[in-house]
Formats: C-alpha cells, structure tokens, sequence
C-alpha cells in the first residue's frame, strides 16, 4: 500500500500474500551499519534530495529517545497487559531507532564535514528540557502533563507511519542510492509502519478525547515542518560540495520529489486530514504485510542476525 492511504485512498492488495497478516508481535531488531563509504550525497545526482533526507538522521536521535523515556514513565500505570506488552515492543524499537541515526551523526554527517552539534544542542533542549516530564505540580497535574505528551507522541506517529509508507514506496534503489542509506530509512520506515497503531491506542487508554488528538496533531505539524526546513538549511550551508542558489535548490527539490526520492510535502500535510476524519485508525496507513516482508530481508538486521 502506497502513501496515498494517508489521504483516505484505499488500495487493494495486489496478492493474497500481500494480505494484512493482522496484528504482528513488535520487537527491536539488532542491526548494523557501516558508513566508511557512504557519499553524502548517497543518490547518485541529487545532492537536494540526499541532504534532504539526512535531515531526519538530525532529528531523529533525541526525538526517538524523547519516546522511550515517556514511554517508561507512562508503563508502570498500564494495566492491560496486552497493550503493556506493545508499549514494550514499541520502546525497543525506538531505543533502536535512535542509537542507529545518532551513529549516522559522527560516522557519516561529521566525517563529511557536517558538524552536527549545534543542532544537536538545540533537539535536546526541545526534548529534555521543553518537553520533558514535569517534575512540579499536583500528581494529577503531573498525569495531565503526561497524557498531553502521549498524545503529542501520537501525531507524530502519524507523520512518521506516513514516510514510514514512502521509504518502502519510493525509487531509492532505481535511482543507484547507496543501499546502506536507503536500508536505513526503509528499516526504520517498515518498523514505524509496524508500530503505527501503538502510540494512538496509548494515548487512547489514558484519555481518548479529540479536543486533545486535534490540539496536538495542530501543534505538531508546524513545528514538525519548521525543524525539517531549518535542518535542510543547516545541511545544505556547511555542504560546500554545492553552490545552488535559491532557486536552484528549489528546482532540484522538485526534480527530487517528481522522481519519487523525496515525499511531495503537500500530500504529508493533507494526510493530517485523515487524522481528524471519524473512524480513523493508523492501520489505514501503509501495509502490515509489505513493513514484515521487507523486515525480514533488510540487509542491515541480516548481518547482525
């Protein structure tokens, strides 16, 4: 199932085999990664796009380990064991998520002359100090706090199920990416599919109100959109490999996204429509079967079987 089930569109399985296995038990994947000589400009002939999507190795890391510590705080007062048991799959697979991008940081973006850190410095006081845990106030105040940050949790789990789809639809390896790269993302991406229903049913079982669900998903996908932009910017300033102007980085952006290497930004943003649409539920987004198929022959948790 392609992106477009984001947007409400249903798409049929083409084969039996590609039928929705139903629910998958969720467990963290060891993988490996070796980034010696990966380019930074890892599709071959588009320098946008390649830095485009490096911008999620800039964010990820604090943002993932951000979902494993609410995670942990909130475990303790789940009762139904069922959900407890995905919450804990759900844990290890981001835990993982983000040692893997945070390696990406200091062997690939660093080692290109990338400096990652200032960016860095700004995700941890986005995540450890803005959206932290609070530490003051009434136990139930404290609870209030939590139960907003899952829902936050779960809107952005709904923009990553969405790349999640494009990474395993998308024409990386027509295009001569280097298949290290693009394994990553599309590792992750089949893992986020996975998942995709976790973070909204979590939210659900500590308080399933839409005032809460439309006020975080409307919060979320500015600020989302803002850290993707102003990471491209930071990339593309220290990449000294390219002079483009502005709108020359406009074009090759475009030529990246009519080439199906970069997602069309309109068509993650209209997805939030779908988000607020009665009876909405994540696995309408991306194929169960497609994510697990594509799990078990991802090079990456291959070589560390």
């Amino acid at each position: 199932m392609s992106i477009t089930a984001s947007l409400g569109i249903p798409v049929v399985p083409e084969s039996a085999d590609e039928a929705d296995p139903g629910p998958v038990e969720l467990h963290a994947r060891n993988v490996t990664f070796d980034w010696t000589d990966v380019p930074l400009h890892w599709i071959p002939g588009h320098p946008v796009a390649s830095n485009f999507i490096s911008v999620l190795n800039l964010l990820l890391p604090e943002g993932e380990r951000w979902f494993v510590q609410t995670y942990n705080e909130a475990l303790p007062l789940v009762a139904d064991e069922e959900l407890a048991a995905r919450m804990r799959g759900f844990i290890g697979q981001e835990a993982m998520h983000a040692e893997a991008h945070d390696h990406v940081l200091w062997e690939f973006l660093d080692h290109h002359g990338i400096d990652p850190r200032p960016y860095q410095l700004q995700m941890e006081w986005i995540f450890r100090k803005v959206l932290g845990p609070a530490t003051k106030g009434s136990p139930a105040a404290r609870r209030k706090h939590l139960v907003e940050r899952l829902w936050f949790i779960a809107a952005l789990e709904h923009y990553t199920a969405v790349l999640g789809d494009f990474a395993l639809n998308n024409n990386w390896i027509e295009a001569g990416a280097h298949p290290m790269m693009a394994d990553l993302f599309m590792w992750h991406g089949a893992e986020e599919v996975e998942h995709r229903a976790v973070a909204h049913d979590v939210a659900a079982y500590f308080g399933d109100s839409y005032l809460r669900r439309g006020r975080a998903m409307l919060m979320v996908l500015p600020i989302l959109l803002l850290l993707v932009q102003r990471g491209y910017r930071f990339i593309m300033k220290q990449d000294t490999s390219v002079s483009y102007n502005y709108l020359q980085k406009k074009w090759q952006y475009h030529r990246g996204v009519r080439a199906n290497l970069l997602p069309r930004i309109s068509t993650v943003v209209f997805s939030t429509f779908s988000y607020f649409r009665p009876g909405f539920r994540p696995e309408q987004i991306g194929s169960t079967a497609q994510a697990v198929a594509y799990l078990a022959k991802s090079p990456a948790a291959r070589r560390a079987a």
